[in-house]
């Protein structure tokens, strides 16, 4: 059995960083402090206009993830953008990428706020997948917490989904919650029981972590960037991560996947 992998998305220390002109705060330390203290994985979504990751974000990532085998490095976006562009030419520099998670986001939406529409899109996510595949790089398809599109994601080819968590975050501490917690439960076993792993992400906290990954199951990695460096501000990266891995442990053993 293995726990949940806590993967850190730093496209806030990114944006924080183009405030200015001078390089700082660094993303590659950001990346060294969380891997330091345990963090699993490190998580950019790179934008066309580079609004926070930039393109030479992504390569000095990949090569500071060399020093960090068993870590992952995790490129979320739109594949009909620029996503594609930019794993093949890290691994034409034999850079590592050990998976890709297609995001359906628009140009200059301001963040990612809903999965993949099946059979929409799925005729042209194909070819996409296949060549990521063909790569060698594990594919997750972004997705709404619905049972009924997993077996097509998985005909796709699909490695995992990204269960879109920002629902069940709204919900807290309202009547919603449970209900909530039942849709995601739902969509998550139908995801498993096709053979797909199991992301999710999407303002997953301290606060709300733990209920999710006792009640959803068999979730293999939690992507977390807005409140994990908001957290970071105020505690520091070596506490804030430790403290992620507290919620992580912290959930029943329905989480735990093996």
């Amino acid at each position: 059995m293995k726990t949940t992998a806590l993967s850190v998305n730093l496209n806030k220390v990114a944006t924080v960083r183009n405030t200015r002109h001078l390089g700082i705060p660094s993303l590659t330390r950001a990346a060294t402090l969380c891997l330091q203290a345990g963090a699993h994985g490190i998580t950019v979504h790179p934008r066309p206009d580079e609004r926070h990751i930039r393109g030479t974000d992504v390569t000095e990532l990949a090569t500071l993830m060399q020093a960090w085998p068993g870590r992952e490095f995790n490129i979320e976006g739109n594949p009909f953008h620029n996503l594609m562009d930019v794993v093949g030419q890290l691994l034409a520099q034999k850079l590592p990428v050990h998976q890709v998670t297609f995001v359906p986001d628009g140009h200059g939406q301001f963040t990612s706020d809903h999965g993949w529409v099946f059979a929409d899109d799925a005729a042209r996510l194909k070819p996409l997948i296949d060549q990521a595949r063909a790569w060698g790089v594990r594919v997750s398809l972004f997705m709404d917490a619905e049972p009924a599109p997993m077996a097509a994601a998985k005909a796709l080819g699909a490695d995992r989904i990204e269960l879109y968590t920002e629902p069940y975050a709204a919900a807290w501490d309202t009547p919603d919650l449970a209900s909530q917690l039942a849709r995601f439960a739902r969509a998550a076993q139908a995801a498993l029981n096709t053979g797909l792993g199991v992301n999710a992400g999407h303002d997953l906290n301290r606060d709300n972590l733990t209920a999710f990954l006792t009640q959803v199951p068999g979730v293999s990695e939690v992507s977390i960037g807005h409140a994990l460096i908001a957290d970071a501000l105020e505690l520091g990266y070596a506490a804030t991560i430790k403290d992620y891995l507290r919620c992580i442990e912290q959930a029943e053993p329905l989480h735990r996947v093996g």
